[in-house]
């Protein structure tokens, strides 16, 4: 007598698989359905703070005030990200974006409101709390998406650059629609539009159900249990390496502001931050295009060594072309280490726990960039001109260390791909 069970179906791909590129990503069999509504919604992503620290220094005339406001937003989606992935990964996609996009809808626009009516400090303070917890993870969301249609293929480290890639272009262009918005239309246009956007593209998203991850439910006899990402001893080991990713791009946000300032050229402050970005995007387009023979754990750690020693060079700079050369090294740096910590999430984490796993990180950068931030700040306020780029240095050197130390548990156990992947897309084989 016949037996069901489960058996995963990874997308099918050719033999040039072996050798992937993003052509060969972008043609797998309904990527696009998701990947435009998802660029979409992740676009306001990159407009959130600025849009609030514009909108609420014009209507209190106070950067600090303005800076705690979008902090408060920052921390609290820092925190929550991982138990919308948690959920997601539990009950669907679609039931966790469509009520977390409505609230972050309706939150943004209240804080819109208070701010544009005087409101008191702490009134924005409680709108700005919900506004970031129901930042909706679509990142995370979209990267989960691709471990479903690309499982067991090379292809998986090419998806995983192509969001690398996909995140830094968001955060070039949404600050810039976020200034052009409230600049050249009104303070309020930038968080407006926030909102608008991540209606109609978390929507959209949320409306692409075939290409959602299953959701695990009761097979036969036996219940599939849900486990926290937070329990795989590797997760815990990333979550310290992406901590270390945000100190990085936290002090340079605020150590090179305080540098452009320092010799008169504030104007430049952009152009260097431009360098630093493009340096990241150029590596990460390199990385996916690479078929690599390297195992991943050991590529993080080469990887992020080259990180840790480039970051600690940048407090010696004393000259615009030296730090623009500076900066261009550690934003080439940032992306292989962000790819193959992403990439390391398919090998480590279950697929009924990946999303969950993937805004850990997601959350972890968040939160180490907005340490960083202030903790460079003060040190640009009570030490010396650059003394900010410490903190890159500290925050790198520290994750090394912590990575060196642990780097074992980044190796995949020998049942890890198998259990990832008996949650994933399953179809019924009868065996005897």
């Amino acid at each position: 007598m016949g037996s069901t069970v489960t058996t995963t179906e990874p997308e099918k791909t050719s033999p040039a698989s072996s050798r992937p590129g993003y052509g060969q990503l972008l043609r797998t069999r309904g990527a696009w359905t998701f990947l435009l509504p998802g660029f979409a919604a992740r676009q306001p992503f990159a407009m959130l703070t600025l849009s609030i620290v514009l909108l609420v220094q014009h209507t209190t005339g106070s950067y600090g005030a303005a800076g705690a406001v979008a902090a408060a937003t920052g921390v609290s989606m820092a925190l929550f990200a991982p138990y919308s992935g948690r959920l997601a990964d539990r009950y669907g996609q679609r039931a966790v974006l469509v009520p977390g996009v409505l609230v972050h809808t309706l939150a943004g626009l209240s804080l819109t409101a208070l701010a544009l009516a005087h409101a008191p400090l702490w009134a924005l303070f409680l709108a700005a709390v919900p506004t970031g917890a129901s930042v909706p993870q679509v990142g995370p969301m979209v990267r989960a998406r691709w471990g479903v249609k690309l499982q067991g293929s090379p292809l998986m480290t090419t998806a995983a650059a192509f969001e690398s890639v996909t995140d830094e272009l968001t955060f070039v262009l949404g600050p810039l629609l976020a200034t052009a918005l409230c600049t050249a239309v009104t303070p309020a246009a930038g968080l407006v539009t926030e909102a608008a956007l991540t209606l109609v593209g978390g929507l959209l998203f949320a409306a692409q159900k075939s290409t959602q991850p299953p959701v695990s439910a009761d097979s036969g006899h036996a219940r599939v249990e849900h486990t926290s990402a937070l329990r795989v001893p590797g997760v815990r080991v990333l979550i310290v390496t992406f901590l270390g990713i945000g100190s990085v791009f936290g002090g340079m946000q605020v150590s090179l502001a305080a540098f452009t300032e320092s010799i008169g050229e504030p104007g430049l402050n952009g152009v260097l931050y431009g360098v630093f970005a493009a340096g990241n995007m150029l590596s990460g387009i390199a990385c996916g295009a690479i078929a690599w023979k390297v195992a991943p754990h050991k590529r993080l750690v080469l990887g992020y060594t080259a990180l840790a020693l480039a970051a600690s060079a940048l407090w010696t700079a004393h000259s615009v072309l030296l730090l623009a050369a500076l900066g261009l090294l550690v934003g080439m740096c940032i992306a292989p280490s962000l790819i193959t910590g992403y990439t390391l999430v398919e090998n480590l984490v279950p697929a009924g726990a990946r999303t969950e796993a993937f805004t850990w990180l997601t959350g972890a950068v968040a939160l180490g960039q907005a340490a960083a931030v202030t903790v460079a700040g003060q040190l640009e306020d009570r030490l010396w001109d650059g003394a900010g780029f410490l903190v890159p240095m500290a925050g790198t050197v520290l994750a090394l260390a912590t990575l060196l130390t642990l780097r074992s548990r980044l190796v995949p156990r020998p049942g890890n791909r198998a259990v990832a992947r008996g949650v994933g897309h399953r179809v019924p084989v009868t065996v005897d």
